[in-house]
This record gives C-alpha cells, sequence and structure tokens, in this order.
C-alpha cells in the first residue's frame, strides 16, 4: 500500500471515530505535503473535501482554525460548499464566520458576490467585519464592487475598510469620494487608507482634513503628512503641521509631534522645543516632544533637550531625557554623549549651583545606561567614577555600562586605578566591588 492510500485509510478511521486532531494531521500530510496534482490526490479529491468539510462542521474553535488551511489548498473544488455555508442563516455564526475567511483566502471572482450581498444584507457586524476583510484580502479583483458598496449608507464603512486592505492606486479614487462623508468613522477610515500612497491627488485630502471637526479624522491626517517629509518645502508642512500641537484634543497634538519630528530640520525642533519648555504644556505631551525631538537628528534638536534638561524642575523629564538621549543614532551620538558627561561632571562639584537632578538615583543610573549605549569611549573614566556612588543601583548601573562600552579597556583601567592612594576611599571601595563583580 502506498502512503497516501495509507494516509487515505487513517483519514477515513479518524473521520468514523470522530478523532479530528488526527484526522486534521492526516489531511495536512495528504494536502498540504503532497503534490497537489499527483494522481492519487487528483482521483481522491472530492473525498477529501468531504472529510476536510466534516473537520470544519464538527471541530472545535482551534481544529477549525488549522483546517481552513487546508481548505484552501483543495483549490476551487472547496469554493461552492463554503459559499453555501455562508448563505445558509441557520448555520451557526462561527462555522459562516470560517467561511467568510476561507472565501478571502481564494482570491476568486466568484467568492465576491456572496461576501457583499452578506455586507448587504446580514445584520450580524462581526460576520460583516469578516466578510469585509475577506474582500480587501481579493485584491484588485474586488475593487469595483467595493466602490459600489461606497453607495449605500449601510455598507460604506465596511467598504472603506476593505478598500483599505487593498495597496492598490485603483483604491485612490473610490476612497477620495468619501473623505468628506457625514460619518467621521468613515472619514478617518478613507484618510488612513489613503495616508500609504504616494499619489498626488492624496496630499490635498490630507491637508484639508486637518481642520476636520473630528479629531480622529485630523490625527490621522496629521500622522498621514507626516510620512511625507518629502513634501516639506513645497507644502510647507511644518507651517501646517505646528498649529497641531496646540490642538483641543491631546492624541492629536501627540501625532503631530511625531509628524514634525520626521520633517527632519531645525524649523521644526524649534516647534517642538517650545511646546516642551511651555509651563502650560500636559505631561503627556512633552514626554513626547522630548522623544520627538531625539528623532528630528539634528544637532539644534539634541541641544534644546540640553537646553530643557537644565530648565525643568521635573524628574520624570529628566529621566525621559537622558533615556532618550542613550538612542541617538550617527552622526549624532558624540554630541549626545557629552550632554550626558556634562551632567555627570555635576556629580563631582561640591557647588550650590549643582543640578538638582543628579542627587536622583534614577537619573544617575538612566545616565549610566545611556552611557552605555552610546558605545562612546570617552565616557568609560566617568563612569568610573560613578562607583563611588553611595547607592548600589547606580554602581551597577556604571558596572552594565563599563561592560557595554569596552569591557576589557574597563576592566584594565579600574586594574590600574585599585591600588591609586590618591583615590577617595568611596571611589577605592567602587572599583574592588566592580572588580569582584565583573
Amino acid at each position: 500500500m502506498s502512503n497516501i492510500n495509507q494516509l487515505l485509510v487513517q483519514a477515513q478511521t479518524a473521520h468514523d471515530t470522530a478523532d479530528w486532531s488526527s484526522l486534521i494531521q492526516y489531511l495536512q500530510q495528504l494536502i498540504l505535503g503532497t503534490d497537489s496534482e499527483h494522481p492519487e490526490i487528483v482521483k481522491n479529491r472530492e473525498y477529501l473535501l468531504k472529510l476536510t468539510l466534516s473537520t470544519l462542521e464538527m471541530g472545535d474553535f482551534q481544529q477549525r482554525w488549522e483546517i481552513t488551511k487546508v481548505l484552501t489548498r483543495l483549490g476551487n473544488i472547496a469554493l461552492p460548499p463554503l459559499i453555501e455555508i455562508l448563505e445558509d442563516e441557520d448555520v451557526e455564526e462561527e462555522l459562516r464566520w470560517y467561511a467568510a475567511r476561507a472565501l478571502g483566502e481564494f482570491q476568486h471572482p466568484e467568492a465576491i458576490a456572496p461576501l457583499v450581498e452578506l455586507l448587504k444584507t446580514d445584520e450580524d457586524e462581526e460576520l460583516k467585519a469578516i466578510a469585509a476583510t475577506a474582500l480587501g484580502q481579493m485584491g484588485t479583483v474586488a475593487i469595483t464592487s467595493l466602490t459600489e458598496l461606497l453607495l449605500n449608507e449601510d455598507t460604506r464603512l465596511f467598504a472603506v475598510r476593505s478598500l483599505s486592505c487593498i495597496p492598490q492606486t485603483e483604491t485612490i479614487t473610490p476612497l477620495l469620494s468619501v473623505v468628506q462623508d457625514s460619518q467621521a468613522t468613515i472619514r478617518t477610515a478613507a484618510i488612513e487608507a489613503l495616508s500609504s500612497f504616494h499619489d498626488e491627488r492624496v496630499p490635498p485630502a490630507l491637508l484639508n482634513a486637518l481642520d476636520d471637526i473630528a479629531a480622529t479624522v485630523r490625527r490621522a491626517a496629521v500622522l498621514g503628512l507626516g510620512f511625507r517629509p518629502d513634501l516639506r518645502e513645497a507644502l510647507d508642512l511644518v507651517t501646517r503641521l505646528q498649529p497641531k500641537l496646540y490642538d483641543f484634543n491631546l492624541d492629536v497634538c501627540c501625532a503631530a509631534a511625531v509628524s514634525l519630528s520626521r520633517m527632519g530640520c531645525d524649523e521644526a525642533a524649534q516647534q517642538l522645543f517650545k511646546v516642551l519648555i511651555s509651563p502650560h504644556t500636559p505631561l503627556p505631551l512633552q514626554l513626547e516632544t522630548i522623544r520627538a525631538l531625539v528623532w528630528v537628528g539634528t544637532p539644534s534638536s539634541l541641544e534644546y533637550l540640553q537646553t530643557a534638561f537644565n530648565q525643568s524642575t521635573s524628574e520624570t523629564l529628566w529621566q525621559e531625557i537622558v533615556t532618550v538621549l542613550g538612542r541617538v543614532q550617527k552622526p549624532q551620538t558624540t554630541q549626545a554623549a557629552e550632554i550626558l558627561l556634562q551632567i555627570l561632571r555635576c556629580l563631582r562639584r561640591a557647588s550650590l549651583t549643582q543640578h538638582p537632578a543628579t542627587e536622583i538615583i534614577n537619573i544617575k543610573s538612566a545616565i549610566a545606561l545611556s552611557l552605555g549605549q552610546l558605545g562612546k569611549m570617552q565616557a568609560i573614566e566617568p563612569l568610573i567614577l560613578l562607583l563611588a556612588d553611595s547607592n548600589a543601583s547606580v554602581r551597577l548601573h556604571a558596572i552594565a555600562a563599563l561592560k557595554n562600552l569596552d569591557g576589557e579597556a574597563a576592566h584594565q583601567k579600574m586594574q590600574q586605578l585599585r591600588n591609586n592612594t590618591e583615590l577617595t576611599p568611596d571611589l577605592q571601595q567602587g572599583i574592588a566591588i566592580a572588580l569582584a563583580e565583573w
């Protein structure tokens, strides 16, 4: 008996005993692990379909999930029974859900009409959402049908969501037709979908949506324009986005900070800095602008962070600033390291002018961690000096940073210093502890 025939017998036995897990395994071996055009597979395809549909009907949630993958490999022979399941309102909801999902995987024109009809007539919102996703998976073959669904208010949102799953320029025109729809959810979905296209028809719609009455639409437009730094000068995007830093909705403000950071210019950094140091700016937006200034990636943006650190009295902001400085990418890593080292130098100044942040354990630990991430060798000696700190957490972060920079060089330097009688007792002890834990 051939291996295929043996598997067929085992599959039938598993079916007869309602052993669905074993049946799935045998069907996977037969259908996924064998050439679909093998004579034995071709001859038994209808039989295999019958076994597969039995599993889909009788299996549990996970088993149905697994058998759906097998169904799609059987080919177009599975379309009629799946459509029949989808159209049967007396069938349990979960089974129709799986049928809709499977039909989307086929990407076959015959599956479009029943899915569209379901969107038009069915009252189950979850099932309609699955059908919309399935239509989106079909790609360009479904665009015409989805465009027609835009004309119906009851199916418009599902149609927009389906179109948003199709990354083809053919969807731009139908999506543009609903950017001023009366429903904010539809306008938002359309703007979000359009934002993925670099097409000359899209930016005017995004710019217009910046002043939409709905915050979700404004946020989508702000984020969409953030993906077009190539149009920064042509559309004066910094000027257009800057007012959104002061939007009535905090989510829009934070989105504006993100999008301005993607402009990568000093003008954007300046606007972010103004928001950061304003006493009226809510904390979540301040934190977002700190991260945005690092993403801008210009020397001036890091200088703004240093200025903000010196002017602020908030431990939360200090912590965020020294943390994000450790994430700076080349070519600004040297500048970021120098800013952090300047803060560390305050530790060695026994004067009243010492910055208060340097006496906070979490800040010092974060500075050590960031210096280790930046990988600049000039940080070795300052980090060794940090071993004199009385707090164990600060010392451990300093040790970790030294290992991250260059463990061998740092170890050699500490070996040289361990017997230096000119060091303070605290530093001698810190070095001894570090060497013991190395």
